[in-house]
């Protein structure tokens, strides 16, 4: 049997990249907010393909399926919300980069735990952050409502409903993630070391 050439090799990462980046899209659109927190922070499981992508092949593969579900959502929405959706981007980077070198490290389930617990510290401190500083000063100017920049607004905003959400979220998508993985383990290094070869 002939092995695949790096040129189909390379198609079909990239057919494997665009699929899970669709399924992502779907899979962000099958949101439900949590009745303790504002009705617009919405809990999704559209970092799940992402994080599939990111341990296959590498971090950069798992940043890419994030970016094709953003764009998507941003040409089926009609950029209705560019800063929501650049927001989503970098949160799920920050998410999913950790859990994948982590894994690529020392692979096994241990390091994927433990780097799922590493990404939601980093992205519920760093989202914070990018918030108060970033995000809801832009949002604010972007729908015209001034008074959303203000320093009262914005720490509220953080501190009972972004901080929260994003370790709720990064527990949620983990325990959802670890059982998928561990029963895919087996098939993801077939696939990596099949598509490496």
């Amino acid at each position: 049997m002939m092995q695949p050439t790096a040129r189909s090799s390379h198609l079909t990462k990239l057919v494997i990249l665009a699929l899970l980046g669709t399924i992502s899209l779907i899979l962000f659109f099958l949101n439900f907010p949590l009745p303790f927190l504002p009705p617009y922070l919405k809990i999704d499981f559209s970092e799940v393909p992402a994080l599939m992508a990111a341990l296959i092949f590498s971090p950069m593969a798992g940043v890419i399926v994030e970016g094709i579900k953003n764009v998507l959502y941003l040409v089926v929405s009609g950029a209705a919300d560019p800063i929501g959706v650049l927001s989503n981007f970098v949160a799920g980077v920050i998410f999913i980069v950790p859990a994948a070198v982590l894994y690529h490290r020392s692979k096994g389930v241990k390091s994927v735990v433990s780097g799922l617990v590493t990404g939601t510290i980093i992205m519920a401190v760093a989202m914070s952050v990018l918030n108060y500083y970033v995000f809801l000063p832009a949002y604010a100017w972007f729908i015209g409502a001034p008074e959303m920049a203000a320093t009262t607004a914005k720490w509220v905003a953080v501190t009972g409903g972004i901080l929260p959400f994003n370790m709720l979220k990064g527990l949620i998508v983990g325990i959802l993630f670890i059982p998928v993985f561990m029963k895919m383990k087996t098939w993801i290094e077939k696939k990596r070391m099949d598509l490496a070869s």
